[in-house]
């Protein structure tokens, strides 16, 4: 059953609503400057400092495992940001998740390596990570909450989209730290050059607080909570919308699979085995996530159209193809190439990924809304995004055929349709 949200509670206007949009999209775009920033730097530097082995693939192997951990953790995020969101408000929890990730960013920069105290090195690693799990977990529903309950009916699927925006702004800015940080000497930018991007976060986070404090709490939620409210909204969600999450797990997981090969994987894959260098695939992954900025814009607006289930349908056929091709022409080692297939693809992911917060959020009334969208979310970012660099880089060393990476993002992709497709039609 769909659940619509009464038209009454957009008194906020239009003005408050793009207010929200603005504040959900810099403080997300922050937090995911965090989550792609350590993703870089797995993919860059932290197998040798952290995972020091004889065996180079090992080491990267463990390196890209730790990026998976702070996926697994970002379900408890979400379930417990998702309990108080129900219950006390979206905006405590906005503040709450953008202190835990940036925390535990800042702390990341300062760690030791393995070389300095040995086996802990690694071990605080994980248990920061985690804590960066816990903290986007906490953050997505939030922040795309906000900005979906307090838009006009007909630009559910635009506003919502202000929170997905944030990825492609937060790549942009970690891969162009990063890229300013490697203009030193291998050996600098190895021993202490990657720890700056790490350091940065500190301002960036104290900026975003700042800007979530003077939010308004969502409309919606306000009027719900006149009523009395979910004891426990998780409890309430599995027994009454069971398929409503595992439809939200599918569909997610195709485009963040997709996107965090390109994102991630390719700038370890790219550089050991194709023969890219560094910077240009850094480049690439930075002239990409602009191009993804202007792709959910749009297509977010043409889901507000022709509505949400045909557009992230006809984007999970196009990733399908587009998966099949994509290392037949970044395997080519032409740096014109990897962009033209990185950006292609993309813009199937953006087809998908801009209209979900909208599309998710349909599908739960508001009293449980936060930890009914963060589940399904989150549960998705496990199966699709948080393992897929790990999932591609294990069949590509079993099998040394990227043909079968692709063929893997493209099954996820038709999981995707299949789940879209059942989604009651509704406003979606």
């Amino acid at each position: 059953m769909t659940h619509q949200p009464a038209v009454s509670a957009q008194a906020s206007g239009t003005r408050e609503a793009r207010r929200v949009a603005v504040a959900s999209f810099v403080g997300t775009a922050i937090e995911w400057y965090d989550f792609f920033l350590y993703g870089a730097a797995a993919a860059l530097v932290f197998g040798p400092q952290f995972f020091p082995s004889s065996n180079p693939a090992v080491s990267q192997l463990a390196s890209l495992t730790t990026f998976a951990v702070g996926f697994l953790a970002r379900p408890v995020g979400g379930i417990v940001a998702g309990h108080f969101g129900d219950r006390i408000g979206r905006k405590r929890m906005l503040v709450i998740s953008l202190l835990i990730m940036g925390t535990a960013t800042v702390l990341v920069g300062l760690l030791p390596t393995y070389a300095q105290i040995g086996v802990a090195a690694p071990i605080l690693l994980v248990v920061l990570r985690l804590a960066q799990g816990v903290g986007v977990g906490a953050e997505w529903g939030g922040a795309a909450l906000m900005a979906v309950e307090h838009a006009p009916p007909s630009r559910r699927g635009l506003y919502g989209a202000a929170p997905q925006l944030g990825v492609p702004a937060g790549a942009i800015v970690a891969n162009l730290v990063l890229l300013v940080a490697s203009t030193s000497t291998r050996e600098a930018f190895v021993e202490w050059g990657w720890r700056l991007g790490f350091l940065v976060s500190f301002v960036l986070v104290i900026f975003g607080l700042v800007i979530r404090r003077r939010l308004t709490e969502s409309p919606l939620f306000e009027e719900a909570a006149r009523h009395r409210p979910a004891r426990v909204p998780l409890l309430e969600v599995l027994r009454d919308h069971p398929l409503a999450v595992l439809r939200a797990v599918f569909v997610t997981g195709a485009s963040t699979a997709m996107g965090y090969i390109i994102l991630t994987y390719i700038l370890s894959y790219g550089t050991a085995e194709v023969g890219y260098s560094r910077n240009e695939l850094l480049i690439v992954v930075i002239l990409t996530s602009v191009v993804q900025l202007g792709a959910i814009y749009g297509l977010s607006g043409l889901a507000d159209r022709f509505g949400r289930r045909k557009v992230i349908a006809a984007g999970a056929i196009a990733q399908a193809v587009a998966a099949l091709l994509f290392f037949l022409v970044f395997d080519t080692g032409v740096f014109v190439l990897a962009l033209v297939a990185c950006v292609v693809t993309v813009i199937t992911v953006s087809a998908q990924y801009g209209p979900l917060p909208a599309l998710l959020s349909d599908q739960f009334p508001t009293r449980i809304r936060y930890s009914g969208v963060s589940l399904g979310y989150q549960l998705g970012n496990v199966v699709g995004g948080g393992l897929a660099p790990v999932v591609a880089t294990a069949i590509f060393t079993a099998s040394g055929s990227s043909l079968l990476v692709g063929v893997y993002l493209a099954g996820m992709a038709l999981l995707a349709l299949v789940a879209v497709a059942l989604t009651p039609r509704g406003e979606a």
